[in-house]
């Protein structure tokens, strides 16, 4: 069996990846902050550790591996589009709205990243969902000592961990000038960063010992991976803007609230993306999200052509390997539409191969996906067409084949739903509706009776085998009147 080597940033050396336990590999990465539509740049991470998940899931088995990434949906910047939308005349409470524009833009980042072809995360937790465990968190920093209430404020005493800077390793006058942190008179240092803050009555807030307020950025991913992880995981993932300071403060306070502990053996970090080879910034005009680039797609928006081209953006989100800087063209958009329309047309009917070695020594030697992709290019040279679209399915860039039994399975689950609508059972008509949309299989009912079913580029046909016994699961019952087979 192969090994798996990856670049720890904290070591800053390549290690040979040793599982705390191999029958429950555990990674966390950093999701995204729900206030706008996801930039190009909040794509490299989540496919380039989508690369790393089915990595982990091909070496240690598909359900042997728990990937958690994380939604913040409590932040400054959602409390900011909350009051721009009611200086704007939406009376509706800031907590209504807050929750509006959160659902709202998960829901973009989910359509974004299924065009992506990035496969769901084991837990998708959002912040909101962990407050009590945050505030738990931050009682047991206060009680040893690393933590102190000041102003309402309660704040990390970074004076009081001597290990501090060592994820970043920097000085502490490096990280006080890259931090540029707000010397606040309720700190004690310059360096010490808020666990829990004060709401106003247009900010949400949750009740603490120390009043009504929200939690601080850094605590939500040290709560979250403690709950859904344990004290210790395996890896935890993230774009390189976060090593310091998040990942940093992330990781003091979770050594402190735990010193016995290690929280995260192995810490990966993606480069920076740039557009036409400067910085992407909105005063340049080049600032571009991933629905700007879907909507550039092919103008015959046919299911296989949407899903090509979400193929094409991925395959240059991997053609450069993710510790190095990636410059996002549109030449290397255009280069990859075309090597997909060549390998798509090559695999047409041709049943999935054994892996090729090669091209699993590349992915495992620190993901190295270019190096992959061009072994990629070699098998569709020698015609060695099986191996390729094994490496295409790996890869996540292969053609969707939706299969006869798959097609009977999706109308017959659709039949079954549409009884329990009929048996007003909407819950559970409702649950099977949304594991179908999962699946990648989506049903429109028009008021006139009309029903339509669409089967996306995300078609995945694990999630779909599965809906029944996970209506059963929760009903006590199959989707209307469906029998086991």
């Amino acid at each position: 069996m192969f090994e798996i080597a990856l670049w720890n940033t904290k070591t800053r050396r390549k290690e040979t990846f040793v599982p705390l336990d191999s029958a429950n590999v555990r990674m966390y990465a950093c999701g995204p902050t729900v206030y706008d539509r996801a930039h190009i740049g909040n794509a490299r991470p989540a496919v380039v550790f989508d690369l790393l998940f089915r990595l982990l899931r091909y070496r240690y088995k598909r359900d042997c591996v728990t990937y958690v990434r994380n939604i913040t949906d409590i932040d400054d910047k959602i409390n900011a589009r909350a009051a721009e939308l009611r200086a704007g005349g939406d009376n509706r409470p800031a907590v209504e709205l807050i929750r509006e524009i959160t659902d709202r833009t998960i829901s973009w980042y989910h359509e974004d990243l299924t065009a992506l072809r990035v496969l769901d995360p084991t837990h998708e937790p959002r912040a909101t969902e962990y407050v009590p465990r945050m505030v738990s968190l931050i009682e047991t920093l206060v009680e040893k000592g690393h933590a102190y209430e000041s102003h309402g404020h309660v704040l990390f005493s970074v004076a009081s961990y001597s290990g501090y800077g060592s994820l970043a390793r920097r000085s502490i006058d490096e990280m006080k000038a890259c931090a540029r942190v707000e010397v606040a008179p309720y700190k004690k240092q310059a360096l010490d960063f808020v666990l829990w803050k004060p709401s106003g009555p247009d900010q949400p807030g949750w009740s603490s010992p120390w009043g009504r307020g929200r939690p601080g950025w850094h605590i939500e991913c040290s709560a979250m991976s403690l709950e859904l992880l344990g004290k210790t995981f395996d890896i935890h993932a993230g774009g390189i803007d976060l090593a310091f300071p998040h990942h940093e403060n992330e990781a003091a306070q979770s050594m402190c609230a735990h010193p016995s502990d290690e929280f995260a053996r192995v810490w990966m970090h993606n480069a920076f993306l740039q557009v036409e080879g400067e910085k992407m910034a909105k005063s340049l005009g080049n600032f571009v999200t991933v629905k700007d680039l879907l909507d550039q797609g092919p103008s015959d928006q046919t299911a296989a052509s949407r899903a090509r081209y979400g193929g094409a953006l991925r395959l240059v989100l991997l053609s450069t390997q993710y510790r190095k800087p990636l410059d996002w063209t549109s030449r290397k958009v255009a280069e990859a539409e075309s090597v997909l329309q060549r390998w798509w047309s090559q695999v047409r009917g041709e049943p999935l191969g054994e892996q090729d070695s090669e091209f699993i020594d590349a992915i495992a030697d620190d993901l190295d996906s270019p190096r992959a992709i061009e072994r990629m290019h070699k098998l569709s040279t020698a015609s060695k067409l099986s191996a390729l679209r094994s490496a295409m399915e790996f890869l996540g860039v292969a053609p969707v084949i939706i299969r006869t039994e798959d097609r009977e399975l999706i109308v017959r689950l659709n039949l079954a739903r549409q009884e329990d609508r009929a048996a007003k059972a909407y819950e559970k008509s409702d649950f099977t509706r949304e594991l179908m949309s999962k699946a990648g299989v989506s049903v429109q009912d028009s008021r006139v009776g009309g029903r339509g079913v669409r089967i996306s580029p995300s078609f995945d046909r694990e999630k779909l085998s599965r809906i029944k016994a996970e209506v059963k699961a929760k009903f006590g019952e199959y989707p209307g009147k469906m029998r086991t087979e």
